[in-house]
């Protein structure tokens, strides 16, 4: 029989079931570190397209029970053609926690401009195919993402969420408020506070660094007379999150721009999913994780489009956890997800956060933003500056990001097709860098591998 002391080392195994009280708190740390960022892309999205205030409530209900449930899939894989079967399973069997994809944000901005939720709502749900096709082909599929690629596609999507960021700070662009010195100040507050515990907190505080800048700028909201705390008032203490609330249209455009992203979703848990095995197994990821995770992504997607959110994505703060406490036991992993689960049908909680005025929203998340540029910088290092990959860099940018941004003039008379993928500039930067690749075979330098920041 287990002594107690093996039973506590249970959270550094990948199966068997250490004691609650030890599993619980190690499964709360997961949940801390990725709640925020698991909620805020709802929160910009939900500003963009006017969803008032229990719209964003079910949208953020639907995002925790969504984050919970694919988590689970991740750790207890699903065999959709049976046990024995070689086909891939739903889900890599490796402490993998998933939440809401910001790189999604940008282009669903952009779409939701356009067509509104329902709009994004069904692209991402057409979209998401893409990926669960890549899960199945990821082996012949992969030499076409080197690092270089997936680089440039998150150094754009960190410019472009950098700007949603700063409107927040400011107030929200259209507020009767925006750019007031109180906003300025306040945003600042809750940016600072987070920089200052991950500068100098440890353990929880560092982990949490994100949730105390937030609970910093409630407090401070609070005495500046900012709070409105009706809406947590009015929610329910209890509700079962009902799919297909706010509807689906289907645009070609749409459909194109979330495909392009799901491909570089599928990247990035690639990356994380090596970079758990490597850092908690001493090992490379095998083919049947990397697809089970891939898989686990797209599904996760489908049932979050389904469930009225945004698609979901490996964390990688999550996979950061795991390296730097090697907790790996899918038990312990599972209390947070349960808990993620079980927030989902408390609608108090959701509510909870959709009161957070937008300069507190804005200076907590504008950090992660910055990083996502950061991490994309670290990749494109990793893969060299070669002349080859200047090249490639140089036309994806230029092309990408010059003409995406630029004046409408400059595409308006492009073929319709055209039209679609240069309007998004982060669609942009991944198709047409994807395009320089195959144009510019990779040498050894651009195909490392790809690792978690």
């Amino acid at each position: 029989m287990d002594t107690n002391a093996e039973k506590k080392n249970l959270i550094y195994r990948l199966d068997g079931r250490p004691p609650f009280s030890i599993a619980f708190p190690l499964g709360l740390q997961h949940v801390l570190a990725m709640f925020t960022s698991n909620l805020a892309p709802c929160f910009i999205l939900a500003g963009i397209v006017g969803l008032d205030e229990p719209g964003r409530i079910i949208m953020v209900q639907c995002a925790m029970f969504i984050s919970g449930a694919t988590t689970f899939f991740q750790l207890y894989p699903i065999a959709l053609f049976g046990k024995k079967s070689k086909l891939p399973r739903i889900g890599a069997e490796l402490p993998i926690v998933m939440g809401t994809a910001f790189a999604f944000v940008p282009t669903s901005i952009t779409i939701g401009k356009a067509y509104g939720l329902p709009g994004v709502l069904g692209g991402a749900l057409v979209g998401s195919l893409v990926e669960f096709v890549m899960g199945f082909t990821i082996r012949p599929l992969k030499k076409f993402f080197p690092p270089l690629i997936i680089g440039a596609v998150l150094i754009a999507i960190g410019i472009n969420l950098l700007k949603a960021g700063t409107g927040y700070w400011a107030g929200g662009v259209g507020s009767a408020d925006y750019g007031s010195p109180q906003n300025m100040l306040l945003g600042l507050l809750v940016f600072v506070t987070v920089v200052l515990c991950q500068r100098f907190g440890k353990g929880m505080v560092q982990v949490s660094a994100l949730l105390t800048g937030i609970l910093v700028g409630y407090v401070v909201a609070f005495f500046m007379g900012t709070l409105n705390f009706s809406a947590l008032f009015d929610a329910s203490w209890f509700a079962v999150p009902i799919p297909f609330r706010f509807g689906y249209e289907f645009h070609p455009d749409a459909i194109l721009s979330f495909a392009a992203l799901y491909v570089v979703s599928g990247l990035e848990t690639i990356g994380n999913t090596s970079g758990i095995t490597v850092a908690a197994f001493d090992r490379e990821a095998t083919i049947e994780e990397t697809s089970g995770a891939i898989l686990a992504d797209s599904f996760g997607s489908m049932i979050a489009s389904v469930f009225n959110t945004l698609p979901n994505t490996a964390f990688g703060q999550n996979a950061g956890l795991v390296a730097m406490t090697k907790v790996v036991n899918k038990f312990t992993i599972a209390t947070g997800a349960a808990t993620l689960v079980l927030a989902g049908f408390v609608p108090k909680v959701g509510a909870l956060f959709t009161i957070m005025p937008n300069p507190v929203l804005g200076g907590a998340i504008i950090g992660v933003f910055a990083m996502i540029t950061i991490n994309g910088i670290k990749l494109i290092a990793k893969a060299g500056f070669s002349q080859r990959n200047i090249t490639v860099l140089s036309v994806t940018f230029a092309l990408g990001m010059g003409l995406a941004t630029g004046p409408e003039a400059l595409i308006s008379q492009l073929p319709s097709i055209v039209r679609y993928v240069m309007k998004d500039s982060v669609v942009a930067v991944c198709v047409i860098g994807i395009i320089m690749n195959i144009i510019f075979p990779p040498d050894g330098a651009s195909t490392a591998v790809i690792e978690v920041g």
